[in-house]
Protein backbone atom coordinates (compact mmCIF):
# COMPACT_ATOMS: atom_id res chain seq x y z
CA UNK A 1 0.00 0.00 0.00
CA UNK A 2 1.17 3.52 -0.76
CA UNK A 3 2.32 5.59 2.24
CA UNK A 4 2.19 9.29 2.79
CA UNK A 5 5.43 10.76 4.12
CA UNK A 6 5.13 14.48 4.83
CA UNK A 7 8.32 16.41 4.11
CA UNK A 8 9.05 19.67 5.88
CA UNK A 9 11.52 22.33 4.79
CA UNK A 10 13.25 24.79 7.09
CA UNK A 11 15.65 27.68 6.70
CA UNK A 12 18.44 26.56 9.05
CA UNK A 13 16.31 25.21 11.95
CA UNK A 14 15.62 21.66 10.72
CA UNK A 15 17.86 19.93 13.26
CA UNK A 16 16.38 21.90 16.15
CA UNK A 17 12.84 21.23 14.91
CA UNK A 18 13.38 17.49 14.46
CA UNK A 19 15.01 17.13 17.88
CA UNK A 20 11.90 18.82 19.29
CA UNK A 21 9.54 16.54 17.31
CA UNK A 22 11.57 13.49 18.36
CA UNK A 23 10.97 14.45 22.00
CA UNK A 24 7.26 15.25 21.56
CA UNK A 25 6.49 12.02 19.71
CA UNK A 26 8.85 9.86 21.80
CA UNK A 27 10.70 8.46 18.80
CA UNK A 28 14.18 8.47 17.26
CA UNK A 29 15.78 9.45 13.98
CA UNK A 30 15.43 6.72 11.38
CA UNK A 31 18.35 4.56 10.22
CA UNK A 32 19.86 7.36 8.13
CA UNK A 33 20.26 9.77 11.05
CA UNK A 34 20.96 13.37 10.08
CA UNK A 35 22.58 13.88 6.69
CA UNK A 36 24.16 17.28 6.12
CA UNK A 37 24.96 19.15 2.92
CA UNK A 38 28.64 19.04 3.94
CA UNK A 39 28.49 15.20 3.97
CA UNK A 40 27.90 15.02 0.21
CA UNK A 41 30.80 13.30 -1.55
CA UNK A 42 32.59 15.29 -4.24
CA UNK A 43 30.93 14.92 -7.62
CA UNK A 44 32.37 15.75 -11.02
CA UNK A 45 30.98 19.00 -12.34
CA UNK A 46 29.45 19.98 -8.98
CA UNK A 47 31.17 22.71 -6.97
CA UNK A 48 32.05 21.89 -3.36
CA UNK A 49 29.47 22.71 -0.70
CA UNK A 50 29.82 26.32 0.50
CA UNK A 51 30.98 26.60 4.12
CA UNK A 52 27.90 28.60 5.13
CA UNK A 53 25.55 25.68 4.41
CA UNK A 54 27.71 22.60 5.11
CA UNK A 55 26.14 22.11 8.58
CA UNK A 56 22.55 22.50 7.34
CA UNK A 57 20.41 19.36 7.28
CA UNK A 58 20.14 17.81 3.84
CA UNK A 59 17.78 15.04 5.05
CA UNK A 60 16.38 13.68 8.30
CA UNK A 61 13.48 11.42 9.19
CA UNK A 62 11.71 10.20 12.30
CA UNK A 63 9.52 7.12 12.43
CA UNK A 64 5.93 6.85 13.62
CA UNK A 65 5.33 3.10 13.48
CA UNK A 66 5.31 2.37 9.73
CA UNK A 67 4.98 6.07 8.84
CA UNK A 68 7.77 8.63 8.53
CA UNK A 69 8.11 12.40 8.84
CA UNK A 70 11.01 13.75 6.81
CA UNK A 71 12.63 17.14 6.51
CA UNK A 72 15.55 19.26 5.41
CA UNK A 73 16.90 22.77 5.41
CA UNK A 74 16.61 24.60 2.15
CA UNK A 75 19.72 25.32 0.16
CA UNK A 76 19.88 29.10 -0.36
CA UNK A 77 19.26 29.95 -3.99
CA UNK A 78 17.61 26.59 -4.72
CA UNK A 79 14.15 26.61 -6.23
CA UNK A 80 12.17 29.30 -7.94
CA UNK A 81 11.09 31.35 -4.91
CA UNK A 82 12.41 32.31 -1.49
CA UNK A 83 11.68 30.17 1.55
CA UNK A 84 8.41 31.09 3.25
CA UNK A 85 7.37 29.68 6.62
CA UNK A 86 4.02 27.92 6.47
CA UNK A 87 3.63 27.52 2.73
CA UNK A 88 0.16 26.05 3.34
CA UNK A 89 1.42 22.70 4.65
CA UNK A 90 -0.15 20.86 7.55
CA UNK A 91 0.82 17.59 9.08
CA UNK A 92 -2.31 15.73 10.14
CA UNK A 93 -1.87 13.13 12.85
CA UNK A 94 -4.29 10.72 14.49
CA UNK A 95 -3.32 9.77 18.07
CA UNK A 96 -4.77 6.66 19.74
CA UNK A 97 -6.55 8.52 22.57
CA UNK A 98 -7.95 11.89 23.59
CA UNK A 99 -5.30 12.07 26.29
CA UNK A 100 -2.50 11.55 23.78
CA UNK A 101 -4.11 14.12 21.46
CA UNK A 102 -4.14 16.64 24.33
CA UNK A 103 -0.53 15.90 25.28
CA UNK A 104 0.76 16.25 21.73
CA UNK A 105 -1.27 19.41 21.12
CA UNK A 106 -0.02 20.98 24.35
CA UNK A 107 3.63 20.19 23.63
CA UNK A 108 3.54 21.22 19.97
CA UNK A 109 1.79 24.51 20.78
CA UNK A 110 4.46 25.51 23.31
CA UNK A 111 5.88 28.84 22.03
CA UNK A 112 3.62 28.45 18.99
CA UNK A 113 0.23 29.77 17.92
CA UNK A 114 -3.05 27.92 18.50
CA UNK A 115 -5.31 28.19 15.48
CA UNK A 116 -8.16 26.07 16.85
CA UNK A 117 -8.08 24.59 20.37
CA UNK A 118 -8.74 20.89 20.90
CA UNK A 119 -12.50 20.32 20.99
CA UNK A 120 -15.19 17.98 19.72
CA UNK A 121 -16.14 18.84 16.14
CA UNK A 122 -19.35 18.43 14.14
CA UNK A 123 -17.73 15.79 11.90
CA UNK A 124 -17.09 13.52 14.90
CA UNK A 125 -13.39 14.09 15.61
CA UNK A 126 -11.78 15.63 18.65
CA UNK A 127 -9.71 18.16 16.74
CA UNK A 128 -7.35 21.09 17.10
CA UNK A 129 -4.87 22.91 14.89
CA UNK A 130 -1.81 25.04 15.51
CA UNK A 131 1.40 26.44 14.12
CA UNK A 132 4.40 25.38 16.20
CA UNK A 133 7.37 27.53 17.14
CA UNK A 134 9.13 26.51 13.91
CA UNK A 135 6.27 27.59 11.63
CA UNK A 136 4.94 24.08 10.93
CA UNK A 137 1.16 23.73 10.82
CA UNK A 138 -0.35 20.72 12.61
CA UNK A 139 -3.84 19.18 12.76
CA UNK A 140 -4.47 16.80 15.64
CA UNK A 141 -7.45 14.47 15.07
CA UNK A 142 -8.77 11.83 17.42
CA UNK A 143 -11.68 9.62 16.41
CA UNK A 144 -12.27 6.42 18.38
CA UNK A 145 -13.64 4.78 15.22
CA UNK A 146 -10.55 5.61 13.13
CA UNK A 147 -7.85 2.93 13.35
Amino acid sequence: MMKLNPYLNFDGTCEEAFNFYKKVFKTEFNQFGIMRFGDLPPQEGVPPCPDEIKDRVMHVGINFGDQMLMGSDIMPGFGNRPFQIGDNNYVSIHPDSREEADRIFKELSENGEVEMPMQDQFWGDYFGSLRDQFGTNWMINFNANYK
